[in-house]
């Protein structure tokens, strides 16, 4: 049997290595998880610790495979280290990586960076970085997954496999997210970028939704969306802040309507959101205009 160890009442550097073992490494996925007090190994571990050596990684425990992660001061533990830089993840990580050159198992650089960009995160975390991110003490960030789990601890108290398997939910869906982060990022730099009586905008065409919030956050008033495959058409403009009135797309709405009437177009109340088509509501028939149209339209309000 394999079975991976690590310390009880998991932390986001615990469950983040035994998810990149189980998912990377051959063999390993179907793993059994246990867990022990923090700094401590299985019993019938002979492991001489502390170590650094990658040979000394997995262990043979009676008839069992084991490795031990952020726990026991083995080769993937980082508890006899300061650097701030380093943590069981990030040793993980570094072993994983190997492991896949090894194997000649390919990842997209893409992929790569997305794991990358994790393990970053993880690491900061792990040292106690959030209590210096923007906002520290402001109550969103309760919704954070650091929030989420130690709320979980609560709920469910002494429930460590849950809390590794709801992780293992967590960072999947961060994966993706990451990919889809960075697959926006290399939109922005193709995005055709104009200018409205309201702002800077920007428009793409891409099936990749991400790059409506990644160039609002970068300060583009207006961004538009056309979807190659299914012609659909996103709009959205900054909210507005306390400070700043932001844009109105009623307008925008009235000019397309007048111009495809036979698009479905939803205007949000706010003004801030047009549509036409959406996941919501696939009845809704796409417009026949193409993006430097609509593009023309937005640039005239």
């Amino acid at each position: 049997m394999k079975i991976i160890v690590t310390h009880t009442s998991p932390d986001w550097d615990a469950i983040g290595s035994v998810w990149l073992i189980k998912k990377y490494i051959d063999g390993w996925i179907d793993a059994e998880m246990k867990f022990v007090p923090a700094g401590e190994r299985l019993p019938g571990s002979k492991l001489k610790v502390p170590s650094s050596k990658w040979t000394d990684i997995i262990e043979k425990i009676g008839e069992d495979e084991v490795m031990h992660v952020d726990t026991g001061l083995g080769p993937l533990d980082h508890h006899q280290t300061s650097d701030r830089h380093v943590c069981g993840m990030s040793l993980t990580w570094d072993y994983v990586r190997q492991q896949l050159e090894a194997t000649g198992k390919i990842l997209t650089k893409e992929h790569l960076n997305a794991v990358d960009r994790i393990v970053k995160v993880v690491v900061d975390i792990d040292h106690f970085g959030e209590v210096f991110w923007k906002d520290a003490v402001a109550d969103y960030q309760e919704f954070s997954l650091l929030g989420v789990l130690e709320g979980l601890k609560y709920t469910r108290a002494y429930d460590d496999k849950y809390y590794a398997e709801f992780g293992f939910i967590c960072l999947n869906a961060l994966l993706a997210e990451f990919e889809n982060k960075i697959w926006a990022e290399k939109e922005m730099k193709v995005g055709k970028q104009f200018l409205t009586r309201y702002g800077k905008a920007i428009g793409f065409e891409t099936i990749n939704d991400a790059v409506l919030k990644l160039a609002q956050k970068q300060g583009f008033v207006i961004v538009v969306r056309k979807d190659p495959r299914k012609g659909y058409v996103r709009i959205k403009t900054l909210p507005d802040s306390s400070d700043k009135k932001g844009a109105d797309l009623t307008l925008t709405y009235e000019q397309l309507k007048k111009i495809d009437p036979d698009a479905t177009w939803y205007l949000h109340v706010s003004g801030k959101m047009l549509l036409n088509g959406t996941p919501k509501n696939p009845k809704m028939r796409p417009t026949k205009l193409g993006l430097d149209e609509i593009i023309k339209v937005l640039e005239k309000i």
